[in-house]
């Protein structure tokens, strides 16, 4: 071969390779927690991302559930194998905040990529639980969802309740539930997932009742719970009667797996659980579905206070390569547009975080056409969040939840009052935050 071949190749293979370099797009890997059809559609979203740039390639990846993908995200940060990405659940939020030195604050990587990031365009009830005393964003608010009331309506028809007027108060729950029962309508009247979020945290803070201290953990690790006040107890005490009496039926720990098929079936007439539960519940039901906001006890309170939020944000990692931390903002960036979030939000029941988002599905007619499907942001944004109402913020926070299955499992076996068990409750959910503070403090 010639030398002036040869110097062509050589030459025509360098500018081949830098050309192919500079086209190379910059991966950024973002661990998830969802599964079926939440986790197709959340691949759909990173790929429409994807194809509106050539710079980065957001690679979505399934970690499991939403406690074994922050184990393995913590555990990868101490290897130092971390991803720029990762989606951690609501409770999540004290041990990320705990966690010194691992996250780029949201606020701070949107202002260092100079791009606008306002708290005022996002629902004040969800930027409030993800931010620090000085009301700075600390993760990007992405699958917020909250809990609300499904009926079904043939079960109200044949039981003689206006299938257009749910129960509102506890005191109309417990008749509604005992007419579905007496008249054949169900051989159950309720049912419902997460006894911790729902009828323990979410009921605290409808009814105004403080949970913790110090602002529900929000002003810091010296926090205590407080939540064994007599309201609490008589809630809990009911639903025993309840099962007892047989229009209660228990769907089982955490998010009650029995639950959803117990309502479906058309076992009970009554369920609660997330609104994100909305697509997946219409899609298979056979019958119509009601909606409706959590009731309340109106002997406690006039009028609920908004209901506090589920679902997870999208924290951001350091150690990455620093190129990546612009690709992240981008996407950031991208899923916070008005159109990306109200599809997010219709399809799957998660609330529409921006402002702009909901506005954009009124102008879209989306609420007219689909009745009930704003039922979660109403009942989220009825009033301005309060100390007692804007959720709460606990380290180890995972484990105490196991804790409230079990002492209302004790509840429900007859083993304790419900003041008993609130009190329990107390004492063991305080030592696990003595010892989250002297590892975190």
């Amino acid at each position: 071969m010639s030398k002036t071949l040869l110097a062509t190749g050589t030459a025509l293979a360098t500018l081949l390779a830098s050309t192919g370099a500079s086209f190379a797009q910059t991966e950024i890997a973002w661990w998830h927690a969802m599964s079926g059809e939440l986790g197709a559609k959340l691949e759909e979203v990173a790929q429409g991302f994807n194809d509106t740039q050539d710079d980065y390639e957001i690679v979505p990846v399934y970690r499991g559930t939403y406690g074994e993908t922050l184990t393995a995200a913590i555990a990868a940060f101490r290897a130092n194998e971390q991803p720029a990405i990762v989606q951690v659940y609501e409770v999540g939020t004290g041990t990320m905040m705990a966690a010194e030195g691992a996250v780029y604050p949201v606020y701070q990587l949107m202002a260092d990529n100079g791009l606008e990031f306002d708290p005022a365009n996002y629902l004040s009830s969800v930027v409030g639980y993800y931010s620090d005393t000085e009301g700075n964003i600390l993760s990007l608010p992405f699958n917020s969802s909250t809990p609300i009331m499904y009926y079904n309506k043939d079960v109200f028809e044949e039981a003689g309740l206006d299938p257009e007027t749910p129960p509102a108060t506890w005191a109309e729950m417990e008749a509604a539930m005992n007419q579905i029962v007496d008249s054949g309508a169900a051989p159950c009247g309720l049912t419902t997932a997460w006894i911790s979020w729902i009828h323990t945290e979410n009921f605290s803070a409808l009814h105004d009742l403080p949970y913790g201290t110090m602002e529900n953990g929000f002003g810091g690790l010296g926090t205590e719970f407080v939540m064994n006040n007599e309201h609490l107890a008589t809630h809990w005490d009911n639903l025993k009667r309840w099962q007892d009496e047989g229009i209660f039926r228990y769907g089982g720990p955490e998010g009650g797996p029995d639950a959803q098929p117990l309502f479906l079936a058309g076992e009970c007439g009554l369920f609660m659980n997330s609104s994100a539960g909305r697509a997946a519940i219409v899609a298979n039901a056979d019958f119509e579905v009601g909606f409706a906001p959590l009731p309340y006890y109106d002997d406690v309170i006039d009028s609920p206070m908004n209901s506090i939020i589920g679902g997870a944000t999208l924290w951001t990692l350091q150690g990455r390569p620093a190129e990546e931390y612009a690709g992240v903002a981008a996407f950031y960036d991208y899923l916070s547009s008005p159109e990306v979030q109200a599809d997010w939000h219709q399809f799957t029941g998660y609330l529409p975080i921006t402002n702009a988002s909901y506005e954009l599905g009124q102008e879209q007619g989306y609420y007219e056409e689909n009745p009930g499907s704003d039922t979660s942001i109403l009942q989220m944004t009825r009033v301005e969040p309060n100390e007692n109402s804007k959720g709460i913020r606990f380290g180890s926070y995972t484990q105490i939840r196991a804790l409230i299955d079990e002492e209302f499992e004790a509840v429900l076996a007859g083993d304790k009052t419900a003041q008993e068990a609130l009190d329990s409750l107390v004492t063991r959910g305080n030592a696990l935050l003595r010892e989250f503070e002297a590892a975190n403090g």
